[in-house]
């Protein structure tokens, strides 16, 4: 069997399995990320659920992060949300990365996904996506005791912290568009589109996959820019 022919199969298992690829042929070396369905965490989730699995998520960053060959990471979101320590898990490594990281939008990026949209240097969205901005949620037995709405609060407060940390939304924008009682009808929350979540500040530009490609592509350059301009006033 020849390279190319072990190369394809590679990136072949590589999307069936963890959902990414690396790409070597473009103008940069590019590894691209795709985080769809619902997020899981700590419990496994029904087979017929389309999820990402937190546990692949978290050491394919870390190899990004220390491989020599990648220049970038792109991120493309399709999320319905998920676990919420598990997503803010991995939006927190996505916001430490030193290499240059673009999120994409793409149909939906909702719950949980908030964060990791805006944990990326630069987020795109499409013009068709879109957005829910929505208060903590949690399935199965709540025992209804100031300390478990404290504990709600505390969660909530950390979610809009990563948020309005990592992008342009304030607190109390932010804090608006969940609690907004108007617009869903058996829910509080906001739903947005891809033109509302730019000019939010939550979402930093609308854009398409050429776009998304050459945002990331421009903070490659810049970051090379950057770093040969240190390394030079070093040796002075």
């Amino acid at each position: 069997m020849s390279n190319n022919e072990n190369n394809h199969n590679e990136k072949s298992e590589s999307i069936k399995e963890f959902g990414a690829v690396t790409s070597f042929s473009g103008k940069h070396k590019i590894y691209c990320l795709t985080i769809i369905g619902e997020i899981e965490g700590h419990n496994v989730l029904p087979e017929q659920s389309k999820t990402t699995k937190y546990e692949h998520i978290i050491p394919q960053l870390v190899a990004v992060e220390e491989s020599q060959e990648i220049e970038g990471l792109l991120v493309i979101l399709n999320t319905v949300g998920g676990d919420v320590e598990a997503g803010l898990a991995i939006a927190e490594l996505i916001s430490g990365m030193k290499k240059p990281t673009v999120s994409f939008v793409l149909g939906g990026g909702h719950s949980i996904g908030v964060p990791l949209a805006v944990s990326a240097k630069k987020s795109f969205i499409a013009p068709s996506a879109t957005m829910t901005v929505h208060p903590v949620r949690t399935n199965g037995l709540v025992i209804g005791v100031p300390q478990m709405f404290n504990h709600f609060a505390k969660m909530q407060e950390r979610i809009t912290n990563f948020v309005a940390r990592n992008s342009k939304i304030s607190k109390e924008s932010f804090t608006s568009l969940m609690m907004n009682t108007g617009e869903m009808v058996t829910d509080v929350g906001s739903v947005l589109s891809g033109e509302r979540a730019v000019e939010t500040g939550l979402i930093d530009s609308i854009g398409t996959l050429s776009d998304v490609l050459e945002g990331l592509y421009k903070l490659i350059e810049e970051t090379d820019k950057e770093s040969c301009y240190g390394n030079k006033k070093e040796k002075q």
